[in-house]
């Protein structure tokens, strides 16, 4: 451990920035502490603070600069794609897609400060058109508010981390053991959590073909667009589907016949916004809704060549 901290005496400005460059990238490594030990080691000295602020700041701004592009060219499929290979709940891009809508490019100046939404919020705001220089400003401000918090609590509390620090020494390898032993118990969490919101969903889906073959039997399926607000900007919804905008079911939504087969879908990863929301509907006593599965990207794929059947269900 003691070797550790000569590294961070004498590599602390390159060591911030790999490690915040990585979790800005989207890897379950937190950054934060490890600006608190550079501020509080600026205060003696050993690194520059405002050395530490412009890498953690460059590095963060290549990150953002990274999602942002790949939301511009991928667009909803970058934010999938990180959904699925992020620890937390498969609802985050929904969660993201709602708080962008309410606060636009300007949630980026607190994006870093929330799990997930760090690296959903650049990506997102280049599938809305945001443009580059609003990005920018944005991220600007948002990195040196994030960055700047960490280094100024080191600084504050340096006498505390100080101590730390030296305790930590004192303890050797079994101080570098315990920090990776704490580490991976974070991971394992984050993983649990999300295993366990996945279990809280499961419910049987229905094809796109079983939905096809429900209109061939005259059973009139209902369709719910189980989306935000700012994914159906996106994306325009099924014609005729019901809007469900989050929150609690709509009084058009709860008094719909009962006894017709309710459809939801929505552009999530594992469909879990669609099964949540069907969940809903079962508990109201609509025991016939389904969410779809594949959701709007399986509806599109299978009636991309075709016009849509005459007796889809117009909206009520």
């Amino acid at each position: 451990m003691a070797n550790l901290i000569l590294l961070l005496q004498e590599y602390g400005v390159l060591i911030v920035f790999g490690i915040v460059l990585v979790e800005q990238i989207g890897m379950p490594i937190p950054a934060f502490p490890i600006l608190i030990v550079a501020g509080a080691m600026s205060v003696d000295g050993d690194t520059p603070w405002i050395s530490v602020l412009a890498v953690a700041m460059l590095a963060c701004l290549i990150s953002d600069s990274f999602w942002f592009r790949a939301g511009r060219f991928y667009g909803k499929r970058i934010l999938k794609l990180l959904c699925k290979i992020s620890l937390s709940p498969d609802y985050c891009v929904s969660q993201t897609e709602d708080n962008f809508k309410r606060w636009g490019p300007k949630a980026l100046i607190v994006a870093k400060f929330i799990p997930g939404f760090n690296v959903i919020a650049p990506p997102l705001a280049g599938a809305l058109g945001t443009s580059r220089g609003t990005f920018l400003c944005f991220s600007v401000m948002g990195s040196l508010l994030w960055a700047g918090t960490g280094i100024g609590i080191g600084a504050f509390f340096h006498t505390s981390v100080d101590q730390l620090l030296d305790i930590l020494s004192t303890m050797g390898s079994t101080a570098l053991i315990v920090l990776l032993v704490l580490l991976a118990l974070f991971v394992a969490f984050k993983y649990v959590e999300r295993k366990r919101f996945r279990q809280s969903v499961e419910i049987d889906r229905i094809t796109v073909e079983d939905f096809k073959q429900l209109m061939d039997q005259g059973h009139e399926p209902i369709l719910i667009d189980a989306r935000s607000a700012t994914a159906q900007m996106l994306d325009p919804a099924v014609p005729g589907a019901l809007l469900f905008n989050g929150g609690e079911l709509s009084a058009e939504i709860v008094g719909l016949d009962k006894s017709r087969p309710i459809i939801v879908y929505c552009s999530c990863p594992n469909d879990v916004t669609a099964a949540h929301v069907a969940k809903s509907l079962i508990g109201q006593g609509f025991h016939r809704a389904r969410p779809l599965h594949g959701g709007l990207e399986a509806w599109n794929a299978a009636f991309r060549s075709e016009s849509l059947p005459q007796d889809t269900p117009a909206s009520v």
